[in-house]
């Protein structure tokens, strides 16, 4: 089968690699139709190639038809229609049954410390092959896999593998009361797609902040207000302009979808770059003892929200070393909370809003749909913030 394959720092393409098999009685083999391009996915083109391999297979937001089921799934049948979200649990352990399968104790890599297994991200999370590829195995099919219905387009169900459930746990996690505020910081796909979840379920008002004008234009035209990072000469006069929209306090939560690719920070940033540089037997080991994130959109977070308030990061951070200014997350009472979304905690949740009516919009979400051919041109001008690219989607 052909797959996107990771070779190195900003080198990924396009290979033949052997197709994949049933392994496990509880495997099934999918073809797939559509995969996403996630923003996490950049990490691996550039941060944290010290965990990589060269050979890996990329991608974690896939859907299909069913090929293949081993004896120990009962539930998928060749030729069904499913979403596979990107972390692989069990369904039946202890975290699984409280709602967290990304803690799911029958996947959890314990070799490295790290929780579920995950496709297509590193030797962190399983070194499982990835989905942007014709074919995948996935693992725990008895559980995983969510079917949906024959009809409407594969976008509107395929956000259910990441953007909807990530977005959707980000705005759970923020507690926004019914009429509240909440800012989200970074308007790519989660931080767009969260501020859609947040208006339909109550809050008054929303504030998004970027400096990319394709996603600020997207979110202003869905009822956010938004704020332009390029209009101020620093993060302090960007919180002094939202707090003037919160009666001086800040708002009641505070989102952030950036992660560790924050604009500013240039000192994180040269620490990130030396260590993906280096050979990966010294790269790995120096990444994870001393690497450090660039902060930037964090600190802004725990600077704008008002006291009391809650911080959800849903933003991807990777960092052992970072400073943390606990002094004044402890003087503000700040809540935080955060992780990799529990997909099927809140799948069942989400599909009721995948209506005809399509209130979070998900059929047009995509700016982008591009073959699997053009994967690579994909990923350079997704980093790029070049022609629109908000979401991007493959098609094997």
């Amino acid at each position: 089968m052909r797959a996107l394959t990771w070779q190195g720092k900003r080198d990924v393409r396009v290979e033949t690699v052997p197709d994949p098999r049933i392994e496990e009685p509880t495997d099934a083999i999918i073809r797939v139709t559509s995969s996403g391009l996630c923003g996490s996915d950049l990490h691996l083109y550039e941060v944290l190639t010290p965990f990589m391999t060269p050979g890996d297979i990329l991608g974690h937001e896939p859907m299909g038809i069913v090929e293949e089921v081993g004896a120990a799934v009962p539930d998928l049948q060749v030729g069904d229609r499913v979403v596979v979200p990107f972390q692989i649990a069990c369904g039946n352990c202890w975290m699984c049954l409280t709602g967290l399968p990304t803690q799911c104790e029958t996947t959890q890599v314990s070799a490295e410390g790290m929780g579920a297994a995950l496709f297509g991200y590193t030797r962190l999370y399983g070194a499982v092959p990835g989905a942007q590829a014709e074919y995948l195995r996935v693992p725990q099919a008895q559980y995983g896999p969510i079917k949906v219905p024959e009809g409407p387009s594969d976008d509107r169900f395929l956000y259910l593998s990441d953007v909807l459930p990530t977005a959707w746990q980000a705005v759970a996690y923020a507690g926004v009361p019914q009429g509240g505020s909440v800012a989200v910081l970074g308007l790519g796909p989660i931080g767009d797609m969260a501020c859609r979840i947040a208006q339909v379920q109550g809050a008054g008002r929303v504030f998004g902040v970027d400096l990319v004008p394709e996603r600020l234009r997207r979110a202003k035209e869905r009822g956010v207000e938004t704020f332009d990072l390029r209009s101020f000469d620093d993060d302090k006069e960007l919180v002094a302009a939202i707090r003037d929209q919160t009666d001086g306090r800040g708002p009641d939560a505070v989102i952030d979808a950036v992660g560790t690719e924050a604009h500013g920070s240039a000192a994180a940033r040269m620490v990130q770059n030396a260590s993906a540089l280096l050979p990966r037997k010294l790269g790995g080991p120096m990444a994870e003892r001393f690497s450090v994130d660039r902060l930037a959109a964090l600190y802004t977070a725990i600077e704008l929200v008002r006291r009391g308030g809650t911080i959800s990061i849903s933003g991807v951070y990777g960092g052992m070393a970072d400073p943390m200014p606990m002094l004044t997350l402890f003087d503000k009472q700040i809540q935080m909370r955060m992780g990799q979304a529990n997909v099927r905690r809140w799948s069942d949740e989400i599909i009721p809003y995948l209506t005809d009516e399509d209130p979070l919009g998900v059929d047009d979400f995509a700016t982008h749909h591009l073959p699997l051919s053009e994967a690579p041109h994909a990923y350079d001008m997704f980093q790029k913030k070049q022609d629109g690219a908000v979401k991007v989607v493959l098609r094997p």
